[in-house]
């Protein structure tokens, strides 16, 4: 369907331009310069021949590509983000093109020696014989999420292109800030006015997801005082040791390196302290919402249980909800999840439904009221150095946006 060089160059148009956001901004976008991305979207919606083009003042990118049915269909959306991690380097990527992977080490940055190596990353052997684009070992690739936007934009130029195809009328949005958890903070869905959307941004081909983490955020504060070491006796408390207490009781093997599938975790973060005080940061996950509210408690209860031993209140805990689970918002509308699954079907693909071991815009805008799984966009290994892409894997996520809105019309005759 799509042609494997058009894909390539748009793709690549997309990740040399730095997007890198920030959490420690406090503006939307979070970065001036994910608005060169934005407004450059912005333009190439108007040349495929997309509708309805707008940019809001914070960056979000809307489009229409109108019904072409005579009979009345749900309006469905597709959504990516343009943003890329803070987590690694972004600036200057210079991605590498491998044709017809030969199942063996890709060597990323030979100075360095930086290797990609399917002995690790064992995923790689699915894509033996296909192209597979890397890093050069010194950045990011930005797969996540301009893989996602590439596969939208190529799915929308090929519907405009075939009008044969039969479809509803279609909205893609591309947003900032996803990266730091902001992505769907200034969504306006009324405006976007679909029923329902998919957000393109899991990662191997297949990947169908529902499920997400509840999640939180915990700053837990530790306060010592501080004494002149050679007259401490009985005067010193020192900070630090009472946070390793702290961390100590929490579930040792609870931690991401010890969990899979819908096990919940808590991951200690940050710390920064001295004598006086020290701060740990956690991120509190988990797919049941018992046991999330659970874990929550359990984290409160431990501070109760050491400040008693003290007898004074030396920790302190701010804990924040980031995120739902979307599963509840999205069991009700099972047939938007079955839709996707028979398009992938269709163009070849296997779906393979999992819960998400993360977030996603889609749960944020699941609660505010726009239904949304996560679909594929076909990377790997993302927010660092051994990311990569196939680029089969994007022509095949173009395929399944077009299968369905295709099926999606069909449905509603």
């Amino acid at each position: 369907m799509t042609n494997k060089q058009h894909i390539i160059d748009r793709f690549l148009s997309y990740v040399r331009i730095d997007t890198q956001s920030d959490p420690e901004s406090t503006s939307t976008p979070s970065t001036m310069k994910q608005w060169d991305l934005a407004n450059k979207l912005v333009d190439e919606l108007k040349v495929i021949g997309m509708q309805d083009v707008t940019i809001d003042k914070h960056a979000y990118v809307m489009a229409s590509l109108p019904a072409n049915v005579p009979h009345e269909v749900p309006v469905i959306g597709f959504v990516s983000h343009f943003d890329t991690t803070p987590d690694f380097s972004g600036t200057n990527v210079n991605p590498q093109i491998i044709e017809n992977y030969d199942g063996k080490d890709i060597v990323l940055n030979k100075e360095r020696n930086i290797i990609l190596s399917p002995e690790y990353f064992d995923d790689l052997l699915q894509y033996k014989g296909k192209t597979i684009i890397t890093t050069d070992g010194t950045t990011l690739l930005g797969a996540d999420d301009k893989a996602g936007i590439t596969e939208i934009m190529t799915a929308m130029e090929y519907l405009v292109n075939n009008p044969e195809i039969p479809h509803g009328k279609i909205r893609v949005c591309f947003t900032p800030d996803e990266e730091i958890g902001r992505g769907a903070h200034k969504f306006d869905v009324e405006k976007f006015g679909a029923e329902w959307a998919y957000t393109m941004d899991g990662s191997q081909i297949g990947e169908l997801e529902y499920e997400n983490f509840n999640a939180a955020r915990a700053v837990v504060k530790v306060e010592g005082k501080s004494v002149h070491p050679g007259y401490a006796k009985d005067k010193m408390v020192n900070s630090m040791y009472i946070a390793q207490d702290f961390i100590n009781s929490l579930p040792r093997m609870e931690t991401p390196e010890h969990t899979e599938d819908r096990q919940g975790f808590f991951h200690l973060s940050s710390i920064n302290g001295d004598v006086e005080e020290t701060i740990l940061e956690y991120i509190i996950r988990d797919h049941d919402l018992g046991h999330f509210q659970a874990r929550k408690e359990m984290m409160q209860d431990l501070a109760s249980e050491i400040c008693s031993q003290y007898d004074r209140d030396l920790i302190t805990i701010e804990i924040t909800d980031q995120y739902r689970n979307m599963r509840e918002k999205v069991e009700p509308v099972m047939h938007i999840v079955d839709l996707a699954r028979d398009a992938m079907k269709a163009v070849d693909v296997e779906p393979i439904i999992k819960p998400i071991r993360g977030g996603t815009d889609g749960a944020q805008l699941s609660f505010m009221g726009l239904p949304c799984p996560n679909i594929f966009a076909g990377g790997h290994n993302f927010h660092g150095k051994y990311e990569y892409v196939p680029v089969e894997s994007m022509q095949k996520a173009a395929e399944v946006i077009v299968k369905l809105a295709e099926l999606t019309a069909k449905k509603y005759e």
